[in-house]
């Protein structure tokens, strides 16, 4: 039986240490560079991952060759990796890179109230995409990996000196599936996440336009993440310059299009949720998005959007749909407190039955957050119209009814 000398066991150990530094295609870090930031994650794999995310490495099909070695060409980019200023971002949300892309679904027309009893999966259909090569899966894989890491300050931190949002926009320059956009906007969502790191993703030029492009793709999770990294950039520093990219009427237009036209309960949610960050915006913003969006029936969307919640609530009840209808209610009682704009709300009989069908419905704790809004809007409505109060309660009197029928 062989012996195991000091000296064996020692270099096996080497050896077996080795292999935890990650696979033998990932490039080390270049010597010279430093790192002041405390990650979890060794940094030198973090920036191999960026790397491999450079437009010329995904499309060579040889990028992960048998032979296990870099990417050819890689050394003509290393300079792209270089070092920039530091950040001290805010540690916030996580993401949730996986997802099978699909053509948004929609409604046959414009009015969700009038969908009645449909079947939501006939109305989806999914996109037809030609074959992804290896190379393209591989950037799949490691920009899922990057996904997940932005959502630490850290590693965001890292990722951003190490110029990712250059290589991120880099790729969404030239044609790209819907699944590397989805997920080109995860991570940029979840760098916008950390509230420093906001300036340098609006200083990155050319990256708010292409951005607010997205909005114009038809693949659901793309939009998803679209309507997420901009409602997190509306909430952020930075908003004016948000406000000014999106106050154009064909962009407002395409929103409201999206929550009129889509049946994905997430979709809508995001959506409604990019309405009401408007909504809540400072007055610097609100000047600029709320003209437009009242204009183009911001208002009638909204009630709209309830009636086809409520509908979904009172005849299918489906947990995955509460979250929409929250936001929607939500969007509706920011309107409500807007004194330019609020009569557009309190003045509609349609949108009282609404909120009033909600306060009386059955399982309350089942939706117990919409029912609080829904009482706080119907409370907005009552202190702008006179005698309304008395008028309900003369109805329910008569009946078990406390609004209009």
């Amino acid at each position: 039986m062989a012996t195991m000398t000091f000296e064996d066991k020692e270099e096996e150990e080497e050896e077996a240490g080795e292999d935890h530094h990650g696979p033998s295609h990932h490039p080390p870090a270049p010597p010279d560079e430093l790192f002041d930031i405390a990650t979890s994650v060794d940094p030198s794999y973090i920036i191999s991952l960026i790397r491999k995310l450079l437009p010329n490495v995904k499309n060579d099909h040889n990028f992960c060759g048998a032979d296990g070695d870099s990417a050819p060409n890689e050394g003509s980019k290393i300079d792209l990796m270089g070092e920039s200023a530091s950040s001290s971002p805010k540690d916030r949300v996580r993401g949730s890179p996986d997802h099978n892309s699909e053509a948004m679904d929609v409604v046959n027309g414009f009015e969700k109230s009038s969908y009645q009893d449909g079947d939501d999966e006939n109305l989806c259909r999914k996109v037809e995409q030609p074959g992804v090569s290896a190379g393209e899966e591989v950037w799949e894989e490691y920009g899922c990996v990057l996904w997940d890491l932005a959502a630490s300050r850290n590693h965001a931190e890292l990722m951003v000196e190490n110029l990712v949002l250059e290589v991120l926009l880099a790729n969404l320059m030239i044609p790209q599936t819907v699944r590397v956009a989805e997920i080109i906007l995860g991570i940029i969502g979840n760098l916008a996440c950390h509230e420093v790191l906001m300036q340098r993703i609006v200083s990155t030029q050319g990256l708010n336009e292409i951005i607010v492009d997205q909005l114009f793709l038809d693949d659901t999770q793309c939009l998803i993440e679209a309507c997420r990294l901009l409602t997190l950039c509306l909430q952020g520093s930075e908003c004016i310059i948000w406000a000014e990219k999106l106050q154009s009427e064909h962009i407002l237009q395409r929103v409201l299009w999206i929550a009129e036209n889509t049946l994905n309960p997430q979709l809508i949610e995001k959506n409604v949720g990019l309405l009401l960050a408007i909504l809540e915006s400072r007055p610097e913003v609100a000047r600029a998005l709320h003209p437009p969006l009242m204009k183009l029936g911001l208002p009638s969307v909204l009630i709209d959007l309830l009636a086809f919640e409520m509908n979904k609530l009172l005849h299918e009840r489906i947990p995955e749909r509460y979250p929409a209808l929250e936001v929607i209610l939500r969007s509706i009682e920011a309107l409500s407190v807007l004194d330019s704009y609020s009569q557009e709300i309190t003045l509609n009989k349609k949108l009282l039955q609404l909120v009033c069908d909600l306060i009386k419905f059955p399982d309350k704790v089942e939706v117990a957050n919409s029912c609080v809004t829904a009482v706080v809007v119907l409370a907005n409505i009552l202190s702008d119209i006179d005698d309304l109060a008395s008028e309900i309660s003369q109805g329910s009197a008569r009946d078990d009814s406390f609004c209009f029928r």
